[in-house]
């Protein structure tokens, strides 16, 4: 396979990313535009809800694809058109259609580049990361602080497989979308008076934890396993 070829797929994400920039689409990622269109969302999803959920999630899968800003605002407006456990499901969905489409874009395009230069280094990570993969990626995925995109890169690069990739990413962001989209159920009125939501909800002791356990829990076999090795050589 040529470079060209290799490339091709990363290439046509960053078309799609700059042309979603040059014809405004970030404007309607916004509190603003959701603000002003709430009323005509729900009716939509009201009208339509089979065809308003299946848009929701393609529109979800693309601006991750593109790594497009507005998955916040994307997730709480899943919250508030589709109620908690609807808009959690379809959040999740999108999110993790999306991430799967990036995470093989960036392994067709940029291992082969890295290959090159830090072979033997990837070679070296590979047996680890095929084998624990799940693991490290539902760890990362659970502490929402880590930039979605920055796993998707990490984890295309080092070697985790595409089925650990995808079910991890799966598991790893129900919570947080569950908090957001609870968030997004009760804040029609907030919107309607110009207010934005408190999103620090989420890094409150309450709900970090939590997930901090969790994410602790998602390696301490790899962890178990490293040590006894350890102790036994």
């Amino acid at each position: 396979m040529t470079m060209a070829r290799c490339l091709l797929p990363l290439l046509l994400l960053f078309a799609v990313l700059a042309a979603g920039y040059a014809l405004g689409l970030q404007h309607w990622l916004s509190w603003e535009a959701l603000a002003a269109r709430q009323a005509e969302l729900r009716q939509a999803v009201a009208a339509r809800p089979a065809g308003s959920a299946a848009l929701y999630v393609l529109v979800y899968a693309l601006a991750v694809a593109v790594s497009f800003p507005g998955a916040v605002v994307l997730t709480i407006a899943g919250g508030l058109l589709f109620g908690v456990p609807g808009g959690t499901a379809l959040a999740v969905c999108g999110a993790t259609l999306g991430a799967v489409v990036f995470f093989l874009a960036a392994r067709s395009a940029l291992r082969p580049l890295l290959a090159r230069r830090f072979g033997v280094l990837l070679e070296r990570l590979r047996p680890g990361m095929e084998r624990n993969g799940f693991s490290y990626v539902l760890a990362l995925r659970l502490l929402p602080v880590v930039p979605f995109w920055l796993i998707n890169i990490a984890a295309a690069l080092s070697g985790v497989r595409l089925s650990a990739f995808a079910l991890a990413t799966l598991l790893g962001i129900v919570p947080a979308g569950a908090v957001y989209a609870s968030v997004g159920a009760g804040i029609g009125g907030v919107l309607a008076e110009g207010g934005r939501p408190d999103l620090s909800v989420i890094l409150s002791p309450p709900v970090l934890l939590p997930l901090l356990g969790l994410a602790v829990l998602a390696v301490l076999p790899q962890g178990w396993r490293w040590w006894k090795a350890r102790a036994d050589a």
